[in-house]
């Protein structure tokens, strides 16, 4: 008895589509937040402006000339101002114009943007990895809940601000005699910021690991006898990472407000050496005389902050799957 075979036909059958990859279903709800990916825009362009401009606009932004130099380059106003005002002292080699010792000031901001985002970048990272720590051994292990968050309580309840002066006072000299002068406020500046910031996410951290010990494949994973430090790295960190991500680019931005803070105050950078918030200090006496000083600086620090803090809304929104498909 024989078969009867349907003819080929020129179509040929459909092959099954490969399984989207979450990463590409995050993208794509990310780019859906018209917020979230134009603060990234900005952000980017903020990070080449800052570290790929001295390239490209070579001059020196601690030099401060001498002699007949110094009288002619100082104040210079930006170039901008000649539009209402054409007898300004104006300098088209110094775009932003000069500070009142001649030195440049778009060099300047430049400088300090490298300094202000690599101090929110660096104490961000520290906050992170110590919120993370905490919050993930205080969900997991149930006699270190109580002592880490009355820990976590008591840094909340501590004044940052006044802690954080008291502390570069009293730290200040000993970390610039091992480290350097720069060097040590750096390290000064990042290690306060990163152990007065890391309470929020060791709290986030906490309650999704209190609800993950629930989950199946958790109790699963314990009942074959697996060890917490196996599973803690292979089924609990990879699940809360969209909110350490969130609270890592919300870190940022409250670490480059921190440090502004307090180099405004003057317990920062010392004073050649630029950030933005050392700017602002620098530029509030003649504010009246030259408000372009404050304008910039502010400028930077306001559109930096405003653009992570969008990042940041646009993660939390595409890394929840709730809400991803809205």
């Amino acid at each position: 008895m024989s078969e009867n075979k349907a003819a080929p036909t020129g179509d040929s059958p459909a092959l099954p589509r490969p399984p989207r990859s979450q990463w590409r279903d995050v993208w794509d709800q990310f780019k859906k937040h018209r917020g979230a990916l134009i603060g990234a825009l900005i952000f980017l362009s903020i990070l080449l402006g800052v570290f790929l401009g001295p390239l490209i606009y070579p001059q020196d932004a601690r030099l401060v000339p001498t002699g007949r130099d110094f009288i002619r380059l100082r104040d210079m106003r930006p170039i901008y101002v000649l539009l209402w005002d054409s007898g300004a002292k104006v300098d088209w080699a110094h775009p932003l114009g000069t500070d009142n010792i001649g030195r440049d000031l778009l060099a300047r901001m430049m400088l300090g943007g490298q300094v202000s985002i690599a101090v929110g970048l660096a104490a961000m990272a520290l906050s992170v990895v110590l919120g993370t720590a905490i919050g993930v051994l205080a969900g997991f292990f149930r006699r270190l809940d109580g002592p880490l968050m009355r820990l976590t309580d008591l840094f909340l309840a501590l004044p940052l601000l006044p802690l954080l002066l008291v502390a570069v006072l009293l730290f200040r000299e000993p970390l610039k005699a091992a480290f350097g002068v720069e060097g040590g406020i750096f390290v000064l500046i990042v290690t306060l910021v990163g152990l007065t910031s890391w309470m929020q996410t060791a709290r986030i951290v906490r309650g999704d690991v209190l609800a993950l010990k629930e989950r199946e494949f958790v109790l699963a994973a314990r009942s074959i006898g697996t060890p917490p430090r196996r599973m803690i790295p292979r089924h609990i960190l990879p699940n809360v990472l969209s909110p350490i991500m969130v609270s890592a680019t919300l870190g940022i931005a409250s670490a480059i407000i921190t440090e502004s803070a307090l180099s405004f105050l003057g317990f920062g950078f010392p004073p050649d050496f630029p950030t933005w918030g050392r700017l602002l200090n620098d530029a509030v006496d003649r504010m009246q005389l030259f408000p372009e000083r404050v304008i910039w600086p502010g400028l930077a620090i306001s559109l930096t902050v405003l653009s992570v803090n969008y990042i940041g809304d646009g993660l939390r929104d595409a890394l929840d799957p709730r809400i991803r498909g809205r």
